[in-house]
């Protein structure tokens, strides 16, 4: 506290200028592509490999082979290098719903299931549609057994008796109907007791009329009492992959369990005091080796407890709107912030307001609520990784079919990410899109479009791939013509890599790998320094690129600014380029440089936010300055500018300036240069001359 000037006397004052520079928020790379689970167009940032794994896995089969996409490479090759945070966009080839909770039962779960009867001929009849709760299942005969279609909750089963379609609705949809045949009658019964049922309708007839109309047979009837479902979940990750509904064996494992799905338990219950213990486990557990995701104790049915299970567990989630100017944005539903990595609750169907009375006893009511010991799992999640009828392409065969998508498929991704105010980050890939893909489902406009973004933005690099596998160095140069940015990148050829999660290799672009090769640079050095070359520039991960480039293929590719991808006998495969996409001759030609303009603007406008509504003074510029000058004396003495100058006073904030309610900064810099071309003159002289001073 300064000392107060009353009377005659020497006074001292402290002025503390020793305060440190805050450092600049760390940002990451984004990705943008297809995963195996997660939710779906909702950036999510993830800060290490693992947990990557867990909110948007790495492996899953088709016909009978394992595959990953190119978008956990990438993850799992940019944290490998030093990568600190990812902004992850999921995109799908489809609509995509997550999975829900089975029915969560408690004590008071009492009364009589709906049921009802149709006569069942199959010489007439090809199938029966079953519909609650406004979800159709439909269930058609065939001649022979053929692929069921479960994201469509469209089912097939061998022609005969009504007792096949018994069988069938019973193995699919127990937690809904249980199904008998006696003679030509099908009988239908609810799978829970309550009124709830008595909305379960079922039509029949041929597979067309099935589909297109909604002809009823029967309605459910004569179900009493309350459900018995206590709350129910929904899983954040979405797709036909969440679904794990069916029954345990021996051990307790859910057949159709895996890691990339969950389950949910019961474990603990206290009726008295109105509270219960929820597990979130691994689909793929067992009972006695239980794989436990996440734990929340003491939650209460009372909305009017801090315990309430819509505050503890959350039931808030995200899901993308369109305004009326077509822009698109991330809308966050619910009242109450989620909490878990996994679920929210989407609704609570026995509420126990004011559990106890005025003495501090719970009320017998209530008590029944309280949902009963046991697990359970989730169904009716929605969406195919490779939708019917598409032949995904992967590996070096990536078209227009890309892992099974199109370019359209990434259209709501890339415009999201325009938003800068909301996601941040330094480099943008989308391995997978290719530049000379053009025409219907191609992706030419969509990296078009990511690169005029990511120039809008002025924050960010995007690294885009050309051509396809097996293209020429003309081809390459063609496309690389076709682009003009600074703020974009863009490495050649294609390189192999052993695969970390299915131990194949397989072939990616350099889009793949760029990423992490930034990260592996900012670690050993700083953002400034040029992310190329033996020292920063190794690609100790790939195998052999798609082919040896020889010195006039470098220099072809470079003149044209794409990066080569060079393979040395002594070093092996190196990324020996680090040149922007702009064509005119500038410092900002160079990755280097624009990743280091990027780094101060990202700096310095995080100083200016605070000043935004302050006084427009003196003592405002000064406090500009005093945390603008520090940080670029320390860039400097990190090489990242030969000089600089910070200009905010009255030479630019003249009194008209102040009257439009500006303050005004100027920030002039002399980049430092990369030794790219060296030059070594080695000049033999005759014996006995005297060397150069």
């Amino acid at each position: 506290m300064a000392e107060q000037i009353v009377s005659p006397g020497v006074f001292t004052r402290e002025n503390d200028q020793s305060f440190i520079t805050a450092q600049p928020v760390e940002v990451g790379a984004a990705i943008i592509g297809p995963t195996v689970k997660g939710p779906v167009e909702i950036p999510t940032v993830v800060t290490s490999y693992s947990e990557f794994k867990n909110k948007f896995g790495t492996t899953f089969t088709y016909n009978g082979d394992v595959h990953s996409y190119l978008t956990s490479l990438s993850a799992y090759n940019y944290f490998q290098n030093g990568g600190s945070t990812l902004l992850v966009t999921r995109v799908t080839a489809e609509s995509f719903e997550p999975a829900i909770s089975t029915t969560v039962p408690n004590v008071s779960g009492s009364g009589n299931p709906a049921s009802g009867s149709i006569n069942y001929l199959p010489d007439e009849l090809n199938g029966v549609r079953l519909n609650y709760d406004g979800v159709n299942y439909t269930f058609i005969s065939a001649s022979e057994l053929v692929q069921d279609y479960p994201n469509l909750n469209l089912y097939y089963y061998n022609t005969g008796t009504g007792a096949d379609l018994a069988s069938e609705i019973n193995a699919k949809v127990p937690q809904y109907f249980t199904a008998s045949h006696d003679g030509t009658t099908l009988s239908l019964t609810a799978s829970f007791a309550g009124e709830a049922g008595n909305t379960i309708t079922v039509s029949t007839g041929s597979y067309w009329h099935l589909i297109n109309e909604n002809s009823v047979a029967l309605t459910l009837s004569g179900g009493t009492g309350i459900s018995g479902n206590t709350f129910m979940l929904k899983t954040f990750s979405e797709g036909v992959i969440m679904n794990n509904s069916g029954s345990e064996d021996a051990n307790g494992a859910l057949i159709s369990g895996s890691e990339d799905n969950l389950r949910w338990e019961i474990s603990q219950r206290d009726e008295e005091k109105g509270t219960f213990t929820l597990l979130i486990r691994r689909g793929n557990d067992t009972t006695n080796e239980k794989v436990i995701l996440e734990t929340f104790t003491n939650l209460s049915l009372d909305p009017k407890s801090d315990n309430y299970i819509s505050k503890r567990i959350g039931d808030s989630y995200q899901q993308v709107q369109t305004d009326d100017d077509e822009n698109r944005y991330i809308e966050t539903v619910g009242e109450n912030p989620s909490r878990s990595r996994y679920v929210y609750v989407s609704d609570v169907l026995a509420k126990t307001p004011d559990y106890f009375d005025n003495n501090g006893v719970a009320k017998t009511t209530y008590k029944g609520y309280i949902p009963t010991l046991g697990s359970g799992s989730f169904y009716n999640g929605m969406g195919a990784l490779i939708p019917a009828g598409v032949t995904p392409l992967f590996n070096k065969n990536i078209d227009i079919n890309t892992q099974g998508l199109t370019g359209s498929n990434y259209d709501v991704a890339i415009d999201l990410l325009t938003n800068k105010d909301e996601y941040q980050y330094n480099v943008i890939t989308a391995p997978g899109l290719i530049h000379e893909v053009s025409g219907v489902g191609g992706h030419t406009s969509q990296l078009n479009t990511l690169v005029t973004n990511t120039q809008n933005r002025g924050d960010a690099l995007a690294v885009v791939d050309l051509v396809k596998y097996g293209s020429t160095i003309l081809g390459t140069v063609g496309q690389a013509n076709a682009i003009n940015s600074s703020y974009a990148a863009t490495y050649w050829p294609w390189v192999q890599i052993i695969n970390p999660d299915t131990g194949k290799t397989d072939w990616v672009p350099a889009s793949v790998l760029i990423p992490g090769v930034y990260a592996a640079n900012d670690a050993a050095a700083e953002p400034w320094f040029a992310p190329a070359g033996i020292n920063r520039g190794g690609l100790t991960q790939v195998v052999r690129p798609e082919r040896r480039l020889q010195r006039a293929d470098r220099d072809t590719l470079y003149e044209a600014n794409v990066n080569p991808i060079a393979n040395f006998p002594a070093t092996g495969p190196v990324v020996f380029g680090q040149k922007t996409l702009q064509k005119k001759a500038s410092a900002l030609d160079r990755v280097n440089v624009r990743r280091l303009l990027i780094e101060l603007k990202g700096y310095i406008s995080q100083v200016a936010n605070n000043l935004v509504f302050e006084q427009n003074t003196a003592a405002t510029r000064n406090s500009f300055l005093a945390q603008v000058n520090p940080y670029m004396e320390s860039v400097q003495q990190r090489q990242g500018v030969y000089a600089f100058k910070v200009v905010m006073d009255d030479s630019n904030n003249t009194p008209d300036v102040i009257d439009r309610n500006q303050l005004v900064g100027q920030i002039f810099i002399q980049p430092t240069r990369t030794a790219e071309f060296i030059i070594l003159d080695f000049n033999v002289l005759p014996t006995g001359a005297e060397f150069p001073a």
